[in-house]
Formats: structure tokens, sequence, C-alpha cells
């Protein structure tokens, strides 16, 4: 994979096919999006590229209303190398960035900066100022600036008709549902961070975990207990049962949100790790126990349950 950033000057790619967007998630839609891009490449005989935000569009022109992220810019990154993309250009997203007018970003990025010969987009994208670039515009100004543009149908969410989106996804894991954020996805959802020390409360009952500190912009699941996988830096997936919330058996309300895996038949230290955490079927809600004997009973059904979803042995 190739990572070029806006300030280190035009592609020197020759001609390109450009997927535009944020493509938090990468998901199915997004992933029909990319296949586009790919195939047009192809016969076009140039090169395929996604142009994506170094940030949120949001945290620039409606901070207040920030989502949660599916995925950081390097995940993000990393998952659009599955789908056959090989350079992706960081744009640099800041307020004179969202002030420029769809017309300007088109002839001085995509074309200037990119090197388009062709744009590809689900049916509701948009970008430059205000929103109001979108394929039609791109059509025309094709004459003039010898551009394409291709527009992919919307897929849609088999159980429900609706179109598969972030947003949508984004409802399903804080709603804990992540079977159904994994259909959407094509995969588990994951969150990653750094394993940090705790308080070693788990260890002193016989469940230690690692203490996965997630950045607060991350999309986590609802508070619960998961089962779902531990993945270390070389990519080598551990069976685990996750606790994310607040353990209320040992906190107030005051404790602080925490995604906690123990591994199971694991011995280890994994501080200082960057890991990531794919949860993959809720197991029950995070509840108080009237003490740590009933907390340990339940912790032992909930490895179990974790080793039968997984089918780890």
């Amino acid at each position: 994979m190739h990572v070029h950033r806006e300030e280190e000057g035009p592609l020197e790619l020759g001609p390109t096919v450009v997927a535009l967007g944020v493509f938090d998630g990468v998901h199915r839609g997004h992933a029909r999006v990319l296949e586009a891009t790919v195939a047009l490449a192809r016969d076009e005989g140039a090169t395929p590229v996604v142009v994506v935000p170094d940030r949120h569009p949001r945290t620039v022109v409606d901070p207040d209303h920030l989502p949660r992220l599916l995925t950081d810019l390097p995940h993000r990154i990393e998952l659009l190398g599955q789908h056959g993309i090989e350079h992706v250009y960081v744009l640099r997203f800041d307020e004179e960035q969202s002030l420029q007018p769809a017309e300007d970003f088109i002839e001085q990025v995509l074309v200037g900066q990119v090197g388009a010969r062709a744009v590809v987009g689900g049916e509701d994208f948009h970008f430059g100022h205000r929103r109001k670039g979108d394929a039609a515009l791109i059509g025309a100004l094709a004459a003039s600036l010898g551009l394409k543009a291709l527009t992919v149908p919307l897929l849609r969410d088999e159980a429900t008709g609706e179109p598969i989106s972030s947003t949508l996804i984004r409802a399903a894991v804080a709603e804990g549902r992540v079977e159904d954020a994994a259909a959407l996805l094509g995969r588990p959802h994951e969150v990653r961070g750094v394993v940090e020390h705790g308080d070693a409360r788990g260890r002193t009952i016989g469940f230690p975990t690692a203490n996965v500190a997630v950045p607060g912009a991350a999309a986590l699941p609802a508070d619960g207990v998961y089962a779902g996988w531990y993945v270390d830096p070389d990519g080598v997936t551990h069976a685990s049962a996750i606790n994310i919330g607040r353990r209320p058996t040992f906190y107030d309300e005051n404790g602080l949100l925490l995604v906690e895996a123990h591994l199971l038949d694991f011995e280890g230290d994994l501080y200082g790790q960057h890991a990531g955490v794919r949860v993959v079927a809720r197991l029950r809600d995070e509840v108080r126990f009237s003490g740590i004997d009933a907390l340990v009973a339940q912790l032992r059904k909930d490895v179990a349950q974790a080793r039968e979803v997984l089918g780890a042995s």
C-alpha cells in the first residue's frame, strides 16, 4: 500500500480512476464502489486511487455532531488495501478545504493533483463546499476536463432493505447488535488501541484481562460481555471473552469505561502492545453482582459460552 499526502505534491501515477469519500468502516457498500473503481481503472489503463480526508469532515464543519468512528485512518487504509487499492491520497481537510467550491475541487485536486480520468462514487456521494459536488456536476464538467463519472447503485441490507451506510452500522454497534453490524460490514467490528496497566482486579480473581485503551472517538459497542478475538501486532488472533463497561461490581457510576479482553488459554505480558479487539457476539448485559463469588461463577459461564461461540476448544 502506498500512502500519499497532499503536502507531498501531485501524484505521478499517470491517469487515475478515483474513488472519493470518507469510507469509515469500509463496509460492504464501500466494497462495491471499490470493486467498480478497480474494474474501471483496468478498462481505462489507469491506476485506481482512493482519496480520503485526513479526519472526518464534521470535525471541521459540524464538530458538535461528530460521529463515533468505525475505523481510524490507519485501519481504514489497511482495509482499502484489502479491496485491491494500492494507492491512497490523504487530503488535508481544514476550514480552507471545507470552503472550496466543488468545481474547484474537481479541477484543482482530483484532476490537477491526483490525475483523475474518472471519478467513482455511490449514488448518494457528495463533496465540496455545502456538499454541492456530485456525479451530475462531474458529468457537466466532463467535456472541458476530459473526465467521466461512474455512479454505483447503493447496496441494501437484505434483512431490512435499508441502504448500507456507516450511520446504520454505528447505530447497530452502539446498541450492542454486533452480529448485525458484522453482516453490514462484511466482518466483525474491531476497535484498536494500546494495552495499558489497569488495577489488576481481573488477575486477583483468576481472570486476567488486557485493558485496551481505545481512542475516545471510536465507536464502541454498548456496555456488556462479548465473545470475540484479541488481535496482536503480528495479526495473530486469540479467542477472548470481552467486557466493555464500567465494572459495576467494583465501582459506582464513576467507574471508567474500559475495553477488557480475557484471552482464553493464554499466559504472557501484553502491556504496551498495539492491539485490536474484534467483537463477534453479545453474551449478556453488564450487571452488578452481590459479591466476588457470584461474579466469578458468571465469568466461568461467560468463558464457556465464548468458547462455544468461537469454536475454541
